[in-house]
């Protein structure tokens, strides 16, 4: 590794991808297969969640065909996001090893074969309880390690494809919106319609769909350890000059990545605050919603119409945003759009407010929302060193969702105890306090871009 490049990384700062341009025009413009490949990754992503997001229906939805409880649903989806909290810091250590593209296909693929095993056990032998907590939560394991793997392949893909940082994290976050508004009206007319165990062969054919699309479109190379690129191998043959030494161990990789997410204090700020607006949010999404939409407005139809709603809006203020996002202060952008993204919606369900009023809190919520993972993913992306992206992201990713688990249980807890409105309500008071933190300075300032050396003062001289 070069001198300049240990000192960028001493710095923290994140340097190009070193990724070769054999495709490109001899102009040095982006080529045809650059762009494809970008929109093949952007097309998977959203593919993949799509699946996911039919998952969030079934289940529930499944688990009340039983007979369960609110605290039962509660646990089906505590069972459903407790993987990330193992496969987020681990899966991110494996990601940077196998490498980015091996790990997102084989993440679809082990993914893909548990969902499919529960209609299958359903329609034959049986599917109890116990065996759904087991296959949602083998489910679960992999799929934020694929995650992961997608956006860390992010910026190489976006620095080959001419395309501005921001616009690119914007387009991976409205890949997912629209996987929510489409994932959303998809299952709730499946789950009205054919059921809930039916609706899960769709999720299955959603992830071996991703997996063979970014087979097949996406190259993708190591940044860190590759010379030119190979779409069929993560690992090409002649590795380049600034090649990472070999690493000591698995352990050393992942207190690597542990060092550097403590020692920043932005990331640790972020960390914090995330954990407990996704709590929030799971004992509402996974939890309050589905037995909401069950008992008040009348099933599976409602809770699609509003996961829509929020999914599509959410896309159209990612959209929206991706043309200001350059140019608009971060810190208090994200700390307004926070606040509006989960306090109006959870306060209107409070006030049991008629059908078209939810819609319209939640279209509230959606647009100011589409701001959020563009502004969160382009400051991790900039303050986070290239070779350390997986592990770092699946770490930060772990750490934000270890708070979902017990939302989702809390969620189911809170309902049978003291009721939806009061759950509703103590959701919106504490999601708007936290939410405008930001708002307070200090370490929060460091969300800020950073500025060109260009237009910074000269330093004074003595």
């Amino acid at each position: 590794m070069s001198e300049s490049r240990r000192a960028e990384e001493a710095r923290g700062i994140d340097s190009a991808p070193h990724l070769a341009r054999t495709d490109r025009p001899r102009d040095g413009r982006p080529g045809r297969t650059d762009r494809v490949a970008l929109s093949s990754l952007v097309a998977a992503h959203a593919i993949s969640q799509t699946g996911n997001v039919v998952t969030a229906f079934a289940v529930p939805f499944y688990v009340l065909g039983l007979g369960g409880s609110g605290a039962e649903v509660g646990l089906a989806a505590a069972f459903a996001t407790a993987p990330v909290i193992i496969g987020g810091p681990l899966g991110g250590v494996v990601v940077d090893r196998v490498g980015h593209r091996r790990a997102a296909i084989v993440a679809d693929l082990v993914s893909g074969a548990s969902v499919l095993a529960m209609p299958v056990l359903a329609l034959t032998v049986g599917l109890p309880f116990w065996a759904l907590l087991a296959l949602v939560f083998v489910g679960g394991l992999l799929d934020t390690p694929g995650q992961t793997a997608r956006r860390v392949m992010l910026p190489g893909l976006t620095e080959r494809a001419g395309v501005r940082i921001e616009r690119s994290v914007g387009l991976l976050d409205g890949s997912e919106r629209f996987a929510k508004m489409i994932g959303a009206s998809i299952a709730g007319l499946l789950v009205a319609a054919v059921g809930p165990v039916a609706s899960l062969f769709v999720n299955a054919a959603t992830f071996a769909v991703s997996a063979a699309l970014t087979r097949a479109l996406v190259p993708a190379p190591d940044p860190v350890r590759t010379g030119s690129p190979n779409p069929r191998d993560d690992h090409p043959t002649e590795p380049s000059d600034d090649a990472e030494p070999a690493r000591a161990s698995y352990l050393a990789d992942l207190a690597e990545g542990a060092r550097f997410v403590v020692s920043d204090p932005l990331m640790r700020l972020i960390v914090a605050l995330v954990l407990v607006t996704n709590l929030l949010d799971a004992a509402r999404g996974s939890t309050l919603l589905p037995l909401y939409a069950n008992d008040r407005l009348g099933g599976a139809a409602a809770l699609g119409l509003l996961v829509a709603t929020m999914g599509g809006c959410a896309l159209a203020g990612n959209v929206a945003f991706g043309f200001v996002a350059h140019r608009v202060p971060r810190r208090v952008t994200f700390a307004v759009c926070f606040t509006l993204a989960g306090g109006p919606s959870s306060l209107a369900f409070a006030l049991g407010a008629p059908l078209p009023a939810l819609v319209a809190a939640t279209a509230l919520s959606g647009l100011a929302a589409g701001a959020l993972n563009p502004i969160l993913g382009t400051v991790q992306l900039e303050r986070t060193p290239e070779h350390l992206r997986g592990r770092v992201f699946g770490l930060v990713n772990a750490g934000a969702w270890a708070g979902i688990p017990f939302g989702a249980l809390l969620g189911g807890v809170a309902a049978d105890t003291i009721g939806l409105a009061v759950a509703f309500g103590i959701v919106a008071a504490v999601y708007t306090t936290v939410t405008l933190a930001p708002l307070t300075g200090g370490d929060w300032r460091l969300m800020e871009r950073p500025r060109p050396l260009d237009d910074r003062p000269p330093a004074p001289s003595l």
